[in-house]
């Protein structure tokens, strides 16, 4: 028997010295640097996958698996009622139960489905576009990118105009599980009373929806079967709930982060304007360049030999898909930002395996159809004064991003 390969922690690797306020921006020569000799470094987290296909294979393999309740844990909540609540949700979810929720889920998020929402997503966009378009300036993030999916999800549930500002006002304080800037156990209260909120909403929405089925998401979740299968009034509350958290903060954070990397390449940007039919196009190469979601962790449920590497049981991997994305191996040129790459393999940045984003398609709906009505409305948009990110592990992105355009 051949002897296992050598942990991480004995192989010599590169070693990644960035402090984790540092954006990813900042890393990347490091990044850069540690390619070179190893698809593996160690950060200051821990071990953190830098290559394409390693990455690949540990998001598929379900040895890794997501470490429940990370977020809280980092600031010392390892238990009581909201630990509870985000673990039980199908984001920290594993396995049998994990499986049987997605088979019956996924119908809802197929790209037949999230059609139906193409409309929405077109008034929502012109309507903020609108509302800054005279004044020839901007701050997009506060203006345009933050408000911009609330109205998606909210029509997506089927809820009515006059409560959005409800749902934004929700999501605003239920987010601060995933924020580490914040004193997260002095804002617990806050959080619960919010998703309390939020869950009797659903609820209520659920009871109508049992007498009066309509096209909206939450009717699909109720009318999805699988065998005889079917989802109960707790499960669709809770998948309602993991769709609001997955499917805001991330399409917020993306569209500004590929508002800003289009706006630094003009010709990108005029090409846009001028072949709307790349809008799919620009939505990948500017989450390969540009994502505002870097990393995933995983957690070795058991020892792992994977490439010429032993992941001991119980550590911290982080998959560094900003890296990945840009794996010299695999994308030519990869700082190289062209809308038309012909053919590229799969951006990582939506993950993979049985935890790949269940609301892709939508997110890729949402951001195409923005990109391509921005490049219309705003195709001269220049950044006009200093565009902070935040950091790149947990959700990165522009926290602000002024713009100057034609009226």
């Amino acid at each position: 028997m051949s002897a296992a390969p050598p942990s991480v922690f004995d192989a010599g690797l590169p070693t990644l010295d960035y402090d984790i306020t540092d954006t990813p921006q900042q890393i990347r020569p490091q990044f850069c640097a540690a390619q070179q000799v190893a698809p593996i470094a160690l950060g200051p987290i821990g071990p953190e996958v830098l290559s394409y296909p390693l990455a690949r294979t540990v998001l598929g393999d379900p040895r890794f698996g997501i470490p429940p309740g990370i977020h809280l844990a980092a600031h010392g909540i390892t238990s009581g009622e909201l630990w509870d609540r985000v673990t039980r949700s199908i984001l920290c979810m594993e396995g049998d139960e994990h499986r049987r929720l997605r088979s019956l889920v996924s119908r809802a998020f197929t790209p037949r489905a999230t059609a139906k929402m193409d409309q929405t997503i077109s008034e929502v966009i012109t309507d903020l576009i609108d509302a800054v378009s005279d004044s020839g300036a901007c701050e997009f993030v506060d203006q345009v990118a933050r408000p911009y999916p609330i109205p998606v999800i909210c029509a997506l549930f089927g809820a009515p105009r006059e409560d959005w500002e409800l749902f934004s006002t929700w999501a605003q304080d239920i987010f601060k599980i995933v924020s580490f800037d914040i004193d997260l156990a002095a804002e617990e209260p806050t959080v619960l009373r919010a998703w309390d909120e939020f869950d009797a909403y659903i609820d209520d929405m659920i009871a109508r929806r049992r007498t009066h089925l309509t096209t909206d998401l939450l009717s699909e979740l109720i009318r999805a079967e699988d065998g005889g299968d079917r989802l109960d009034a707790g499960e669709v509350r809770m998948l309602a709930f993991s769709i609001l958290i997955a499917g805001t903060d991330t399409t917020r954070t993306q569209l500004a982060a590929s508002m800003q990397v289009l706006c630094d390449h003009h010709d990108q940007f005029a090409l846009l304007r001028d072949r709307p039919e790349l809008a799919m196009r620009a939505v990948e190469e500017t989450m390969r360049h540009s994502p505002s979601m870097c990393s995933t962790v995983r957690t070795a449920t058991e020892d792992v030999a994977i490439g010429e590497y032993t992941i001991p049981a119980g550590t911290f991997l982080v998959v560094n898909t900003f890296a990945a994305n840009r794996d010299p191996v695999i994308y030519d040129e990869p700082d190289r930002f062209d809308i038309t790459r012909d053919d590229p393999p799969p951006i990582l940045t939506f993950g993979g395996g049985a935890h790949y984003c269940l609301g892709a398609n939508l997110a890729r709906r949402e951001l195409s159809e923005a990109l391509k009505i921005l490049a219309c409305r705003m195709p001269d948009a220049r950044v006009s004064g200093p565009a902070p990110w935040r950091p790149l592990l947990g959700m990165s992105g522009p926290t602000r991003l002024p713009l100057e355009f034609g009226r």
